[in-house]
């Protein structure tokens, strides 16, 4: 090897290790106090007990928190208990003091307040080790109640400032507790914004998707058993169990199987346009997010012109979003409807009187819960220029999987 392959060499091996080195000075440097490194170690173990509890109170999520809090609340050890008096999880020594705790935490769920055991000169162990006192602080919650119990055991005469550590610990622990019960409620009013959905879903598709296999059982089996199969594919996904997710792929091929009925049934007075960029063909989007504004461009927007139309579904690529819209050219909406923010009322200016849209305003809330308030439906339309409806979804999002 040589001299300047050694020196390159070197120099690779280095230039790493110095910038690491800066880096690691540097925020060594930014933390100059202990009150700094303090405050920043509290922080950080404050995070490491909010993870768990943010999946809500249980034996899994107590026992990777309790260390944490044992640590945020100074006690030499730390029991979280549940709501009904039941240990979940121990942190520290002096386990033989479960017994005494579980009836504090009894009492302080009785009672919704802290219970202070104080055992005063009574030695509850040797030298140092002596317990000095016990404390219960209930978790309570105000729209639920106590959802649990902290148990701290201390060799210290518990003074104010510990006092107040172990409530500020025990309201830190209660509202990462209350955000779990939050996404908890959200997700179940996902899934039961989803059941409305498919219970929207228009009985009269259904009874002409079978009525038009039936014209097709004597004139063409083959194509009444296609048909049938159709059918049974689209069924099978809307009525789907799992996730409040789904791809966009998946979206748009039961979109084809929908419309490969409906034009079954209208024939020539249907076309289709579809336009997808590959790259946005794994983006992923509420369930049933996208088929509803299909069929409504099918039933109040083509179905209502005598002479038929067309509709198109375009999804785009736009950076870090993926622009999806379905547009006809059917006989259009009041534009009043839209300004006035009532999404609901979009398809009465269709002249359809059966049923009002399929899911606009679900599709609308589902968007803006998951992604945000950006990423609502944008509707564009006339009385009889069409109607352009478009969603923007991004691309990544970090938390959301089907």
């Amino acid at each position: 090897m040589t001299g300047s392959v050694v020196a390159v060499v070197a120099l690779l091996v280095l230039v790493p290790l110095v910038t690491f080195t800066a880096v690691w000075l540097r925020a060594r440097r930014e933390l100059t106090t202990p009150t700094e490194r303090a405050v920043h170690t509290t922080l950080h173990t404050a995070s490491l007990a909010a993870r768990p509890l943010r999946r809500g109170l249980d034996e899994t999520s107590a026992d990777e928190a309790a260390p944490h809090l044992r640590q945020l609340t100074g006690a030499q050890a730390l029991g979280v208990f549940d709501a009904a008096g039941d240990l979940l999880a121990w942190s520290g020594p002096h386990e033989a003091m479960t017994e005494q705790l579980r009836d504090a935490a009894a009492r302080a769920v009785d009672g919704e307040r802290r219970v202070l055991v104080a055992y005063g000169g009574l030695v509850r162990g040797a030298g140092d080790n002596a317990v000095r006192a016990l404390i219960a602080q209930p978790l309570l919650i105000e729209a639920t109640g106590v959802v649990g119990v902290l148990g701290i055991v201390t060799t210290e005469d518990p003074g104010p400032g510990m006092l107040g550590a172990v409530t500020e610990v025990a309201r830190y622990a209660c509202s990462q507790i209350e955000l779990a019960d939050l996404d908890a409620s959200r997700a179940r009013l996902d899934r039961a914004e989803v059941r409305a959905l498919r219970a929207q879903i228009s009985p009269h598709f259904i009874y002409n998707a079978l009525n038009t296999v039936a014209s097709f059982v004597r004139t063409d089996p083959d194509r009444a058993r296609e048909l049938i199969l159709e059918f049974a594919d689209f069924t099978r996904y809307s009525f789907r169990s799992a996730g409040e997710f789904t791809q966009l792929a998946d979206e748009l091929r039961n979109i084809d199987r929908y419309l490969t009925l409906e034009r079954a049934r209208f024939g020539d007075a249907l076309a289709v346009k579809l336009q997808v960029a590959p790259e946005v063909l794994n983006v992923v989007l509420p369930f049933l997010a996208l088929q509803p504004l299909v069929e409504n461009a099918v039933r109040h927007g083509i179905a209502a012109k005598p002479d038929g139309g067309t509709v198109s579904i375009v999804a785009a690529d736009e950076g870090t979003d993926c622009v999806i819209s379905v547009e006809d050219d059917g006989v259009g909406m009041d534009p009043e409807l839209l300004r006035s923010g009532s999404l609901d009322a979009v398809a009465e200016s269709s002249g359809v009187k059966e049923a009002a849209h399929v899911g606009l305003a679900n599709v609308d809330d589902r968007l803006r819960a998951a992604f945000g308030n950006d990423y609502g439906l944008v509707v564009e339309t006339a009385p009889g220029a069409g109607t352009k409806v478009s969603m923007r979804v991004p691309k990544f999002r970090r938390g959301i999987s089907t």
